[in-house]
């Protein structure tokens, strides 16, 4: 999953990135409230991290408006207010959850976990991905295509889950390099291409076709009708 963390504190978002990152998500940080604000609107994360207090646009500002803009981005808030009635402010604004410093980082961890579990739940989950005879679980890692089972790395399964949840349609190097590596990544030109080759000989051995078309001068399209 990609998440995005809105906090002005320098060490707090580098330790909470660092584990989001060693936890297989892929993390991005930003450090005043107008800048989280414009990020969270480009619609490419699956949660966001919201400091109470941040330079800018207050946290609970920050909240409002992305759910008065039609934004259901799971939100989890971290503040030093700890009172119920900050709590209470900040359910109301618009989080999904509420949690207090200091914390555990696998706290933070598990409640968000447990956002994303909820927001999964009623589209069946989001987590397990079918288009015709594939199937990605994306929280294993695992792609079946019809009784062949694949392991795929986290690079890989993050690409191949953005080009099923797009399929039928062109997926740019762009998009594909958003889904699966943070802004401070700096790519190389094949990168996206080496993962694609990977991952057309694992999913296509004993295969007539291929799932994964190259589109020239656009990017990649997953075959919708499947083998």
């Amino acid at each position: 999953m990609r998440i995005l963390v809105i906090e002005d504190d320098v060490r707090t978002a580098a330790y909470l990135v660092r584990g989001l990152n060693e936890s297989g998500h892929v993390a991005d940080a930003c450090d005043e409230g107008r800048g989280g604000l414009a990020l969270a609107l480009e619609g490419i994360y699956d949660a966001l991290i919201v400091d109470r207090r941040l330079p800018g646009m207050d946290g609970l500002e920050l909240v409002r408006t992305l759910r008065q803009s039609g934004v259901h981005t799971p939100i989890l808030m971290l503040s030093a207010m700890a009172s119920t009635e900050h709590r209470v402010e900040g359910l109301r604004a618009g989080c999904d959850d509420y949690l207090t410093k200091p914390y555990a980082f696998v706290e933070v961890l598990a409640r968000l976990d447990a956002l994303l579990r909820r927001v999964d739940q009623p589209s069946g989950s989001s987590q397990l991905v079918t288009v015709g005879d594939l199937q990605l679980d994306c929280a294993t890692r695992t792609a079946t295509r019809q009784d062949r089972v694949v392991i795929l790395r986290h690079r890989e399964s993050l690409i191949l889950a953005k080009l099923m949840r797009h399929a039928g349609q062109v997926v740019t190097r762009d998009m594909l390099l958003e889904s699966a590596w943070d802004y401070a990544f700096d790519p190389n030109d094949n990168v996206i291409d080496k993962h694609i080759y990977r991952l057309r000989r694992q999913l296509d051995e004993g295969f007539a076709t291929s799932l994964i078309r190259t589109v020239a001068g656009a990017g990649y399209m997953l075959d919708a009708g499947g083998d």
